[in-house]
């Protein structure tokens, strides 16, 4: 195992830290809906990927508050993003749902962040590309630890 804390493995994560941070903040502002906070997107992505979920779920799942979390919820719903259920099996919660209005938006919101992500690999040669592309997974895997 490499030392990550030492050399030329620090200064490669060090990198990619700083690297990753400024196409993460560039991504963040190619947005459909302005009016929408990062964790509101975020909240509109994770019910996409996974599905209805209570608000505890959801809490869990975005790494906040459970208090904060219906805040958010209540002005998605606001919003017509997001729609409260009865829960099937247990009648004090709710089960929130995403809109097709949210669907919509968060498809909009791909294709302009795939496009701007799309536009800067247009500057690549043909080798950085291919080892772009051969690093997703690896990055994919990062993600998700």
């Amino acid at each position: 195992m490499p030392d990550l804390t030492h050399g030329d493995d620090a200064a490669a994560v060090n990198s990619l830290r700083s690297a990753l941070m400024r196409l993460s903040r560039r991504l963040k502002h190619q947005r459909v809906d302005e009016s929408l906070s990062p964790t509101e997107m975020s909240v509109l992505g994770t019910l996409a990927n996974c599905g209805s979920a209570t608000p505890g779920e959801l809490a869990r799942k975005e790494h906040v508050q459970p208090p904060s979390m219906t805040r958010i919820v209540a002005l998605l719903e606001a919003k017509g993003l997001v729609r409260l259920e009865p829960h099937p099996e247990d009648r004090r919660q709710k089960v929130v749902t995403q809109t097709e209005q949210a669907e919509t938006m968060l498809e909009e919101s791909r294709r302009k962040r795939n496009a701007f992500l799309a536009g800067l690999i247009d500057g690549l040669d043909e080798d950085e590309w291919a080892k772009l592309r051969a690093a997703a997974p690896v990055l994919e895997k990062l993600a998700h630890l």
